[in-house]
């Protein structure tokens, strides 16, 4: 059994991780931390954890993780996640960490975009990002890897074939995407209050400002062997759970929808959670689980690519396991099919 330690595990995708770890036969969770001082039990913060794991939250160093655990999930912000990885690293656990600190390449393109000196930048361009859709043969071994996320996940999953592919143009793309309530995290703010997101929706950082623009680019340009460049807008949308990205890429040649359906299956042959369907899929379809549904359409000469994932799971915990298993020789779809 490997001993599991999960950092900030105060947080929706804490919640989602400590249910699926509680599930993976090879996993005994030792150790889950908070920066609050009270110390509460796991289950007066998560109450649907009673009876199920009887743990404090506790405010614990790098080092006393260490003593804990050999495996580490960080589910601590960006720059608290960056300031914890290298002591978790050399007090000897591997990590798996959930926070952008180290998806991106540069450290002048983390400065910007998210307003921080990176502290641990020697590791940049250096972490394995993943997601295993696209490099599971990187992933086995690695004492660090990059988690992705949830509106990375949906974007790059639902274009890396097509543009691998040579069947769209790798510039020009528009993303978007819309995502449920819980995207924003579990710390309340002003637009997540009931009464000012309940039936509405809204766009936000528009014209290119999300975080995690640069992401979707840098990952598709590094798998697919082409710049990438592309638009992205994304929505609050008033349910709890899901992302929907629909994405539109100019035909490189005339294609069917048959025959563009046909490459994406060709594409995620032998991959257990991506699922290619000939219907429109909906965020119902994939919550709760660890799947991600893609399906294609075209029209005077664009591809329309619909993607949907659950942005807790596969979004972020969900995918954190199957980085887990492939970094511990585990099967890939331990504990994460129900």
């Amino acid at each position: 059994m490997v001993k599991v330690a999960v950092l900030g595990a105060t947080g929706y995708t804490a919640l989602e991780l400590i249910k699926i770890l509680l599930r993976n036969p090879q996993v005994q969770i030792t150790a889950v931390t908070t920066r609050q001082e009270d110390a509460p039990p796991i289950h007066m913060i998560h109450q649907s954890l009673f009876g199920r794991l009887d743990l404090k939250c506790e405010d614990l160093s790098p080092a006393e993780v260490c003593n804990r655990a050999e495996f580490v999930f960080c589910c601590l912000p960006h720059v608290a996640s960056m300031e914890a990885v290298p002591r978790l690293l050399e007090g000897g656990c591997r990590v798996v960490d959930l926070s952008a600190d180290y998806r991106l390449n540069s450290p002048v393109v983390y400065e910007r975009w998210y307003g921080h000196v990176h502290s641990d930048a020697g590791r940049l361009g250096k972490t394995i990002y993943g997601l295993p859709e696209l490099w599971s043969e990187r992933i086995p071994g690695q004492r660090l890897i990059a988690n992705p996320g949830c509106y990375t996940s949906t974007a790059i999953l639902g274009l890396a074939p097509f543009i691998k592919g040579g069947c769209i143009e790798p510039t020009g793309i528009i993303i978007d995407a819309k995502s449920g309530v819980s995207g924003a995290g579990r710390t309340p703010k002003l637009n997540t209050l009931f009464s000012e997101c309940n039936e509405s929706m809204s766009a936000y950082s528009a014209g290119n400002k999300h975080r995690h623009l640069p992401e979707i680019e840098q990952v598709l340009t590094e798998a697919c062997g082409v710049t990438v460049e592309a638009i992205f807008t994304p929505h609050l949308v008033p349910m709890d759970r899901g992302i929907i990205a629909t994405m539109y890429g100019k035909l490189k040649n005339p294609a069917t929808d048959a025959q563009l359906i046909g490459a994406a299956r060709e594409f995620y042959a032998g991959k257990p959670f991506i699922r290619v369907v000939d219907h429109l899929p909906a965020t119902k379809d994939s919550a709760y689980t660890n799947y991600c549904d893609i399906t294609v359409r075209t029209a005077r000469g664009q591809a329309i690519i619909i993607a949907c994932l659950d942005n807790l799971i596969k979004g972020a915990a969900g995918v954190a396991v199957q980085n887990f298993n492939l970094m511990c020789g585990f099967p890939e779809t331990t504990g994460l099919l129900a």
